[in-house]
């Protein structure tokens, strides 16, 4: 039996998680008024020059400053933060503070929490300046309270009042909800998705009874299987531009309808998985475009479809060290460095290595090689960053990089994750 704690205890410890909250929320202020000051010191209006990062970004409302793109990019990491993510961040701090006045003012006085005003703030900056003020003024003195419908309906208000052009077209491509979404990044263990969408009547009946009829001729010719796997399985041979049984076509010849496009999964398998060993990784593999596991046996049933094309490539040795004399990048290297790195390697990012350059840590105009240690994935942007501004790396082993941003922040940057370091101290005497 666990021994319960006194009122006295109960009590401190009430007190602690009051004061650890009240902590935590003026940590919050701070970090919002830092970013103000800082988007205030590389506040500008160029908007026109062609260099990367010299230039002028928009990340709120009309009415909010402009910031140097390369100084929103330091600050995202200073945040902790992709550079996706950071700047929808500094975006709502910068119109809440300079859009929504009396939100500010709540916000900076920590009577109302940032997330609060955060998800007015991320409705709002669709509006002209003066339907920002509009909601501002409405929906201040509520901001605590304020439920999504209600602030939803408010913005379509203002909408309508002070932009009625773009109400219009808000309202017209509302009408029509019509849509089919396929969750590909939630796959699970077994290979499924799910699927949800909107359609016409007359679409959801012939696709509902196109679904009934495959179900009903893949059971004809043997599926064993409940009548809804089959109908998902007919979803299927739909896609592929299939039928679920050959048929004869006038010239009373067996024929299938060929498939109309080519999906590639790239699949990792063990030596396990492919004896069939009853192992962990025996049973498990992995698939590369949704970055998630799945069952092995899941893998071979794919594999064993009709139509299905495997291409089985070798095992590359992560270990090889590669190097040519060239610039340009050969597929075995990249192949190499997008297994090893698996994304982009600056602080924070997560887009993949398969859509990223191939980057030369030390440039090969200035004698960098063209080999497996001196080359990362970097996505464009921050490929980009690297290359035309004073963000810089080193690579301390296969898996491992050190970031130094323009201003001498510091990231560690491995398969954990990001980082934030603090460099020691240089000895007495020196700089």
């Amino acid at each position: 039996m666990t021994e319960q704690p006194g009122s006295d205890d109960s009590t401190t410890v009430l007190t602690a998680v009051r004061a650890g909250r009240s902590d935590q929320l003026a940590a919050e202020i701070r970090t919002v008024l830092g970013v103000i000051d800082w988007c205030v010191l590389h506040e500008t209006d160029d908007e026109d020059s062609a260099s990367f990062g010299d230039h002028g970004i928009p990340l709120a409302g009309d009415g909010a400053p402009w910031v140097l793109e390369s100084a929103v990019l330091e600050l995202c990491a200073a945040l902790g933060q992709s550079t996706d993510a950071g700047k929808r961040y500094v975006g709502a701090v910068l119109e809440i503070r300079y859009r929504l006045p009396r939100t500010w003012e709540r916000v900076a006085a920590g009577d109302l929490p940032f997330w609060r005003a955060r998800s007015i703030a991320e409705q709002t900056m669709c509006l002209p300046e003066k339907g920002a003020v509009f909601v501002d003024r409405h929906v201040a003195h509520v901001a605590h309270q304020v439920s999504y419908l209600q602030l939803k309906r408010l913005v379509e208000e203002a909408q309508a009042r002070f932009d009625p052009v773009e109400a219009e077209k808000r309202a017209r491509a509302a009408a029509d909800g019509r849509h089919i979404s396929i969750h590909t990044h939630q796959v699970g263990i077994n290979g499924t998705v799910d699927l949800t969408g909107t359609l016409d009547l007359r679409d959801a009946l012939d696709l509902d009874d196109a679904l009934n009829q495959g179900a009903t001729a893949l059971g004809a010719a043997g599926c064993t299987e409940s009548h809804d796997v089959r109908r998902s399985l007919a979803a299927g041979d739909l896609a592929r531009g299939q039928v679920s049984l050959p048929f004869d076509d006038a010239g009373g010849q067996e024929s299938v309808v060929p498939p109309r496009s080519r999906v590639v999964l790239h699949v990792h398998l063990s030596e396990a998985a492919l004896t069939g060993d009853d192992t962990v990784e025996g049973c498990l593999a992995r698939v590369e475009n949704t970055r998630s596991p799945i069952w092995a046996d899941r893998v071979r049933e794919w594999c064993a479809a009709p139509g299905v094309q495997v291409i089985v490539k070798p095992v590359i040795d992560l270990a090889e060290q590669i190097n040519v004399a060239a610039y340009e990048i050969p597929d075995r290297l990249r192949a190499q460095r997008e297994l090893i790195d698996h994304h982009c390697v600056f602080p924070w990012c997560t887009r993949p290595a398969r859509s990223s350059d191939i980057d030369h840590i030390t440039p090969h105009d200035q004698g960098g090689t063209t080999s497996t240690a001196n080359t990362a994935p970097l996505c464009r942007g921050h490929h980009r960053a690297k290359t035309h501004t004073r963000w810089d790396y080193d690579r301390l082993d296969d898996t491992t990089y050190l970031w130094r941003s323009p201003n001498g922040l510091f990231f560690r940057r491995d398969h954990h994750g990001t980082t934030p370091i603090t460099p020691p101290a240089a000895p007495p005497g020196e700089t």
